[in-house]
């Protein structure tokens, strides 16, 4: 054990929990990775390309190496960084990326073969030979890809998604974060504090400095307490604001439940889309290393890390307490570091400084000028080399922390394109112009890390934020600490003939950077995708701009002439379940229910999706074992005597205005001027290339007043499209448009019997064929009042009408309608019977209406008027569509047994099955009980010319080929007998 004394712990209470099916105990407070160091375990996982040995490097978001599976069975969750995953009762977790046990990875010999894996080798290897990608290189690298493995299983947990509004954001709740935030909280505006941390504090948690004259934990829990207490303060922990948007708008994530073993009754994860009129970005810095010969070892940390495990979770990262441990370093604060852990009697072996005249501010052993040039241990660190004036010694050393200086945390600044400026000073970038509008930066994210610059520097800028948007606020008393040397002597790696390492977990060293610049891979970006540096879980945040040195040493360009890459969302990885906000399974996306849904489910009725609506697909009964045994006694019911169907779903536009005539006949491809008030027309639409893209009717209720149907799929882009038309091509009509689709529940009522059922419910209305034939459309009421519509239309073929009431009396129409027909045999059918019926028609539905066909290839040529303009028209009489000579026709297979599939291509009978003899494709089929054979309806060069013809379906993707005999489209009555009765 390698636990010390004092920390941010609960030593009162013990946490059981699990890594790679071992058990050990932690505490409240701990992080994963601290309770593992605390129990002597250094190796924590493998690396992407080589399988090395990792261990943890860091201790929050940045960690690149300290990977794991967490929970099990559905609840899996790959690449959690053991040093923000909580610590919690029954925790369990997983190493990951390896073959075999943990200690003994299988795959670890990728590491012997490494000089095959080179910087850019996949681009050099796997160009040839060109047959080898598909049968061999792309299977490869699909089962390497990858770290942790999905359950592939449902997400069990619940997850939301909500809006914010304030007056100022403050992101980060470091020494900066908490000076704005209690700023603009005593100013009485509006203020959002979100920290990634479960602890609010940042750096103040991992530092020994007194505040104001007592511990920072305790000032910490003052002002929290403040910030708490007042109602326009709200405070986010466990909150990652991951991405920077248009006008002030951020994403944050809020892990809710994820520091339990179940959320229970919460939601797992939040969403949050904060609008903010300024904002304060106090996201801190993040330390950076020292490339050196082997410098990857369990044991070899950050300097800035290993002070945050001792003070903050009284915890060495040493296996054995007794271990010595070391420095290396190129700065004043890497001394911090030695100096904490001496208070805590932690055996300090020394500090390796880079510096010449480097200071010594403790009872510790100093080597100036000197650098640590290799490292040994397999699986963990136990010596190092440290070289001075050309001469080499090896020590014993359990334990390395290296500190390289402190990259600010600019990326949110920069996720408008805002390009991060080289600070000499510091040695570091820092947020430049361009960033997102309104933000302020604040703390260490601007260079300035001291506790007394950022605390003074964050309650500044929240004045100067709130002063934008003409809000006042007064500087806060805060407490000023003693300032600590900050001095720095650049030092970017340490050159050797071995392997140094720069990005730990996609195995990109210091070798890989000079062959990317031998191979003229030098702009960042080139270098980037060449040797993947930075494009590990970590994003980059401790290699890259060590990277970007090294490849400006190599150019003999400074750092800020070799550049940086673009910061892009997200800051670190954000689950897709919490993108989705909670849409997922049923909740993918809005359900639309039809007015008769309740009626339907309680006949039995399977649901299925069309579009955004849940429609009943149909209605089983009891004795029926299949599905379409259901279908095909629903289609006979039709056709044979009464059957009632939910069409609301079908796309419903009021036009109204003195104009409405003249705007419908620019809209739709056939006339539409000459229909008369109480007609319903079937009409046409075309894009404005010509193409068929939705087709519908258009009845006349008043001389000013049109009621449009659209098909369902449809409904929303055609009232966009006429919307569009109405307001920008001719705004000068007088027309007005109103989507009625959910105001009006629609039942189609078809069959022989539909003019008898009708007529029980009807008000006084006469329903004779000669005073109300097809194609006829009326204003009326029905069962004693209650305002209708009634058109006689067909999509089935038979006597059918559709029946339009209010909405919220769907329901109980569809109810009275089944009661009254009883004794006619009314039957309620689904959408799967309803597209038998169609087809049995020759209808054309959506998948006629793909957006490839034309009028002349569903055989309605003719509707398209030549005696005036509408939209499409013109370009429908191109060459290359009006000399199409594919043609809509039925298709019925030769041996009945046989089936029809859709999709499949048509050829005539002796050619080849390819596309240069390719003459059609079958667009919808089914199994027609009034035929007894499947049936499908297809678009065939020359269709209309060729009855009777055989040509071959052919089914590549299955390897069937069908005979089948071409037939007139309408399968049953197709002189319209039926419909017209």
């Amino acid at each position: 054990m390698t636990r010390i004394r004092g920390g941010l712990i609960d030593r009162g209470t013990s946490l059981s929990f699990t890594f790679d099916g071992k058990t050990y105990s932690g505490h409240p407070g701990d992080t994963l990775a601290s309770a593992l160091l605390a129990n002597g375990v250094r190796l924590m996982g493998r690396s992407f390309k080589y399988h090395r040995p990792r261990g943890v490097f860091a201790a929050g978001s940045e960690e690149p190496n300290a990977m794991v599976e967490l929970r099990e069975g559905a609840r899996r969750e790959p690449n959690t960084r053991a040093t923000v995953a909580e610590l919690y009762e029954g925790l369990v977790a997983k190493s990951q990326n390896r073959v075999g046990p943990l200690s003994c990875d299988v795959l670890a010999v990728n590491d012997v073969l490494s000089p095959f894996f080179a910087a850019g080798f996949y681009y050099k290897t796997f160009m040839w030979p060109r047959a080898f990608w598909e049968k061999l290189y792309e299977p490869v690298i699909r089962r390497a890809a990858g770290l942790g493995q999905l359950s592939m299983q449902a997400d069990p947990d619940d997850y939301d998604s909500g809006f914010l509004h304030c007056d100022l954001l403050v992101i980060g709740g470091g020494a900066a974060g908490l000076a704005a935030a209690l700023t603009t909280g005593r100013a009485g505006a509006r203020v959002v504090l979100a920290d990634e941390d479960f602890r609010l504090g940042g750096r103040l948690l991992s530092e020994r400095d007194p505040l104001g004259g007592i511990p920072a934990v305790d000032w910490i829990a003052g002002l929290e307490a403040e910030l708490d207490s007042l109602p326009n303060v709200r405070i986010l922990r466990r909150t990652t604001v991951f991405g920077a948007y248009d006008h002030g708008i951020y994403g944050a994530v809020a892990r809710v439940a994820d520091h339990l073993k179940t959320p229970g009754a919460q939601v797992r994860q939040s969403l949050w889309r904060i609008t903010a009129k300024r904002t304060v970005l106090a996201a801190g810095a993040t330390e950076r290393h020292i490339p050196f010969a082997d410098n990857d070892r369990p044991g070899i940390m950050l300097a800035g890390a290993m002070r945050s495990y001792a003070n903050r979770w009284a915890v060495t990262p040493q296996a054995h307490a007794a271990d010595p441990v070391a420095i290396f370093t190129n700065n004043d604060d890497g001394h911090r570091t030695a100096l904490d852990l001496m208070a805590q009697e932690v055996p300090v072996l020394g500090v390796i400084d880079t510096r010449s005249d480097a200071p010594k501010l403790g009872d510790y052993t100093l080597f100036p000028d000197a650098t640590v040039t290799g490292s040994k241990g397999r699986l963990g660190l136990t010596q190092i080399q440290i070289t001075r004036a050309g001469q080499s010694t090896w020590v014993d050393c359990a334990a390395l922390g290296v500190s390289g200086g402190w990259n600010p945390n600019v990326h949110l600044a920069s996720h408008h394109r805002g390009r991060p400026v080289w600070d000499a000073a510091t040695q570091s970038f820092l947020p430049g112009p361009g960033g997102p509008e309104g933000m302020h930066v604040a703390g260490a994210a601007a260079g300035r890390g001291q506790t007394g610059l950022a605390l003074a520097d964050g309650a500044k800028a929240a004045v100067a934020a709130l002063a934008q948007i003409g809000m006042s606020a007064s500087l806060p008393e805060l407490p000023a600490p003693e300032a600590t040397a900050d001095t720095l002597t650049p030092c970017w790696h340490v050159p050797s003939k071995k392997r140094a390492w720069v990005d730990f977990q996609n195995d990109v060293t210091v070798k890989d950077i000079a062959l990317a610049h031998q191979e003229n891979m030098r702009p960042v970006e080139h270098l980037k995708r060449w040797t993947t540096l930075g494009m590990a879980t970590d994003q980059g945040k401790t290699a890259n701009v060590t990277a970007l040195a090294v490849m400006a040493e190599l150019s003999g360009k400074s750092i800020p002439e070799t550049g940086t890459t673009i910061f892009r969302p997200p800051y670190t990885g954000v689950a897709i379940s919490a993108l989705g906000g909670g849409d997922s399974g049923d909740s993918f996306r809005p359900r639309r229910l039809t007015p008769t849904h309740s009626w339907a489910a309680t006949r039995g009725a399977v649901f299925t999706e069309v579009g955004a609506w849940m429609r009943a697909q149909y209605y089983p009964q009891t004795g029926e074992t299949h599905w379409r045994q259901t279908v095909d006694r629903e289609a006979k019911a039709v056709r044979a005597g009464v059957g009632l169907c939910d069409v609301t779903t079908l796309g419903k536009i009021d036009v109204q205005g003195a104009d409405a005539t003249t705007f419908l006949n620019r809209v739709y491809a056939n006339m539409m001027g000459t229909l008369r008030v109480g007609r319903v027309r079937y009409g046409l639409m075309l894009r404005e290339d010509g193409f068929l893209y939705d087709d519908g009717t258009c009845a006349r209720l008043a001389e000013d007043h049109y009621v449009v149907t659209t098909t369902t799929g449809n409904a929303g882009l055609v009232y966009r499209n006429l919307e569009f038309a109405r307001q920008c091509l001719w705004p000068e009509l007088d027309v007005h448009l109103i989507s009625t689709t959910d105001a009006w529940a629609q039942i189609a009522v078809a069959g022989p019997n539909a003019r008898s059922l009708l007529s029980r419910i009807v008000d006084d209305f006469d329903l004779s064929n000669d005073a109300f034939p097809f194609m006829a459309c009326s204003t009326l009421t029905i069962c004693n009042g209650l305002r209708a519509r009634l058109f006689r239309i067909s999509f089935s073929g038979e006597l059918a009408y559709e029946l339009a009431v209010p909405a919220r009396y769907g329901n109980a129409v569809m109810q009275r309608l089944a009661e009254q027909g009883a004794d006619l045999g009314v039957t309620p059918y689904g959408i799967e019977a309803l597209s038998v019926l169609r087809i049995e028609k020759g209808h054309a539905a959506g998948a006629e209406l793909n957006g490839q066909t034309t009028a002349d290839m569903s055989g309605l040529g003719m509707m398209v008027s030549r005696k005036k303009d509408s939209i499409g028209v013109v370009m429908s009489r191109r060459d290359g569509l009006a000399q199409d000579s594919r043609r809509m026709v039925g298709l019925q297979p030769v041996e009945p047994t046989h089936t029809v599939t859709p999709g499949a291509h048509l050829f005539a009978q002796g050619d080849p099955q390819d596309m240069a003899h390719d003459q059609g494709w079958i667009t919808s089929a089914c199994y027609s009980p009034h035929v007894g054979s499947s049936i499908g309806l297809g678009f065939l060069l020359q269709g209309d010319n060729r009855m009777g013809e055989i040509v071959i379906a052919a089914n590549p993707l299955a390897g069937e080929t069908t005979q089948l005999r071409i037939v007139p489209s309408h399968f049953v009555d197709p002189e319209g007998e039926r419909l017209r009765a």
